[in-house]
């Protein structure tokens, strides 16, 4: 049997039985919905909703609400409105594949399989709706081959290096200065080369992981804190001081460790850019519906030209600062990966010799979810 006859079997089934136990209920609305409906919601693994005429939102998963699909209790999505409107007319399961965006901010996607049945025993016109995520399946083609393809392309520079200081080393035997200096080179590339692999490995794992499909309640001062630790040395290191704001208990859905990644580059990437005995500055501030968190730094700037691909992988505004600092070509790639996937997006304002700011801006966390 294939898997796409085995759920519409088992769909069907889940529908019949939401039938049955309304059924078995005493005609009460709210002990329908919020004692028996609620305990099925519970046992389906995929994310699921009950939606009255209007698309009113009846009930919902927590995993629905995490898609974003619902806002101020109504469905929202045309293809999923019009999925639902097509169910209430007949009783056939009606289902679609559907694109459906990460938040209205972000450009990235959600792959979902969505299934759509009325079910007049929960009201006239009310429509069990069941959703599949399916973007994690295709998440993990995506990390194969971009894994092959950052190691083909990437690790050749620091092999080489390695090979050709393997063999200055042996043509200088007789020079202990060179030897020594060789060694030193060969040390520095090696460490690169740790990085680099690291960051290839931390990258693949970001993509096979998604933030919304297992999000919690994330307090940004938390997020704040636990960047500042992880950039303290380097900052340290160069006389830099990094000034926060206060996060004034904001909090997001998705991922505390990822957007603790996501900060945590963006204040290295200021570091270290930045001239000595500076200052790093970090902001924090809400807009209706959506917060905005921006590092801001007084290092050499951004040209315009390189603002257009600094979020490309391997990429690198001044290679020759990049190896200096240590740094792969990575950091920004991953921090765009990971806002654009909790529903994000970033922003950057740069004038060279004067200094940049990147902004990360994300849906704050609603009422509802705060209180689940």
């Amino acid at each position: 049997m294939s898997n796409s006859r085995g759920r519409a079997i088992y769909d069907g089934h889940m529908a019949r039985l939401f039938g049955r136990a309304v059924e078995q209920v005493p005609a009460t609305p709210d002990l329908r919905l919020s004692t028996v409906v609620s305990r099925i919601l519970s046992l389906v693994p995929e994310s699921a909703l009950i939606i009255a005429p209007g698309e009113k939102v009846l009930l919902a998963s927590a995993s629905a609400r995490s898609l974003g699909i619902v806002r101020d209790e109504k469905l929202v999505g045309e293809e999923l409105v019009a999925l639902v409107r097509h169910a209430r007319k007949g009783f056939e399961l009606v289902e679609s594949r559907v694109e459906f965006k990460r938040g209205r901010l972000s450009s990235g996607t959600f792959e979902l399989l969505v299934r759509a049945l009325l079910i007049p025993e929960l009201g006239s016109g009310s429509v069990l709706v069941l959703i599949a995520d399916e973007s994690e399946s295709r998440l993990v083609d995506e990390v194969r081959r971009d894994f092959v393809a950052n190691i083909s392309h990437e690790l050749k520079t620091p092999i080489g290096a390695l090979s050709i200081l393997a063999e200055a080393v042996v043509e200088a035997s007789d020079d202990p200065d060179a030897v020594k200096r060789f060694a030193e080179r060969m040390g520095m590339e090696a460490v690169r080369l740790g990085d680099l692999v690291q960051e290839i490995i931390d990258l693949s794992r970001l993509q096979s992981q998604d933030p919304l499909a297992h999000a919690s309640l994330v307090q940004l001062e938390n997020v704040m804190s636990m960047a500042l630790d992880r950039t303290k040395l380097s900052a340290q290191k160069r006389d830099i001081t990094v000034v926060p704001s206060s996060a004034g208990g904001l909090a997001v859905m998705g991922n505390q460790e990822q957007l603790t990644t996501a900060l945590t580059n963006l204040i290295n990437n200021a570091i270290a850019y930045s001239p000595d005995h500076t200052s790093v500055g970090i902001g924090i501030e809400s807009q209706a519906d959506i917060v905005e968190i921006s590092v801001s730094d007084q290092g050499i700037g951004i040209s315009e030209a390189d603002i257009e691909r600094i979020f490309e992988r391997f990429y690198r505004v001044d290679p020759a600062r990049s190896r200096a600092t240590g740094g792969t070509g990575l950091g920004l790639a991953i921090v765009k990966h990971i806002v654009t996937n909790h529903g994000g997006d970033i922003r950057v304002w740069s004038l060279e010799g004067s200094g940049s700011t990147f902004t990360l801006r994300l849906p704050l966390a609603s009422n509802s979810q705060e209180s689940e």
